[in-house]
């Protein structure tokens, strides 16, 4: 695909949703639908209410610019739709909850990000193995492990970047990060689709961190989050995953590292403790380096950092592979 449509595709994608947040802003202050400070919550950093609307920019703007580039009405399309239809919902019931000070429940939270996993599976984009490193044979996993493998992968970075959504700027700008380095991965793969989804998802996100840097304007809540999460995971699962080689796998899990390695920890911590790992607490690197002395905007720069100096050790990789 011409350069010139990635550049064009970033910029469609950053406009729209550059001019839908402040209305949807508004209509947030309108539907009382914000995220209000509470003082018994460690992790409300705010002190003024913000609108919790800026999934619906970023899904909106995602979709648009992804159709109108690619023109790509496939089953896998259509499955990345309704996932990320059925993520949006219940993100928004759950965000709904929270403006009222109240937890939606973990479980249906659960079903509804297995249920928008295995709908990517069932389109035909999966895990499915990977190249023998010795005798260059490809080795195809059993649709069973293939499943599993799939699930585990997607709802897993759909939880740790919602998870890591707890500073202004901060999941937003790792989810940039991410992409960028999924973009030139695909880029340097040949994979043409997977390169217009990821910049895609650059655009959205750089324009939603121009309202949601600190001090942050609107908020992307458990709904953006999530739906971030689930098109990077499906980014990787079409691109860097697809006819990979062993070491090669490392790329998309170094690209996301410090999401996946800090709420690895977390989940890890928050079991041995008997704690639901939905339970939200302060135990993430940024709030550690919050209480270390970091003001919020060095909080981020810090972990900026690490996810570049990682997504570079990706590109390093896929270097040694070509």
């Amino acid at each position: 695909m011409i350069v010139i449509f990635y550049v064009l595709a970033f910029l469609v994608s950053f406009c729209i949703v550059y001019l839908l947040i402040p209305p949807l802003g508004r209509l947030a202050f309108r539907l009382d639908f914000v995220d209000k400070p509470r003082q018994d919550v460690e992790r409300k950093i705010h002190r003024e209410p913000i609108p919790l609307t800026a999934s619906y920019a970023i899904f909106i703007g995602f979709f648009i610019t992804y159709l109108l580039f690619t023109r790509d009405l496939s089953l896998g399309t259509l499955a990345l739709f309704i996932g990320g239809v059925l993520l949006l919902t219940i993100g928004t019931i759950d965000d709904w909850y929270k403006t009222k000070g109240k937890d939606f429940p973990a479980l249906p939270k659960f079903i509804v990000q297995i249920a928008a996993a295995i709908l990517v599976f069932l389109s035909g984009n999966a895990f499915t193995g990977f190249f023998n490193p010795f005798s260059g044979d490809y080795i195809s996993l059993p649709v069973i492990l293939q499943f599993v493998l799939t699930i585990l992968w997607i709802f897993g970075v759909t939880t740790v970047i919602n998870f890591s959504d707890g500073m202004d700027g901060l999941a937003g700008g790792l989810t940039a990060i991410s992409a960028v380095t999924l973009f030139v991965v695909a880029l340097a793969k040949g994979q043409s689709a997977s390169a217009m989804m990821a910049i895609t998802l650059v655009g959205v996100t750089i324009a939603y961190l121009r309202y949601n840097k600190a001090p942050a304007k609107i908020f992307m809540g458990d709904a953006g989050a999530t739906f971030l999460g689930y098109i990077l995971a499906v980014i990787a699962l079409d691109g860097a995953f697809k006819q990979a080689t062993v070491l090669s796998l490392f790329i998309p899990i170094l690209a996301l590292g410090v999401p996946i390695f800090d709420n690895l920890f977390v989940v890890i911590k928050r079991f041995v403790q008997g704690k639901s790992i939905y339970q939200a607490d302060a135990t993430q690197v940024h709030y550690r380096l919050l209480k270390a002395g970091l003001n919020q905007k060095q909080v981020v720069a810090v972990l900026y950092l690490a996810s570049v100096c990682l997504s570079l050790s990706s590109i390093i990789l896929l270097l040694i592979q070509t």
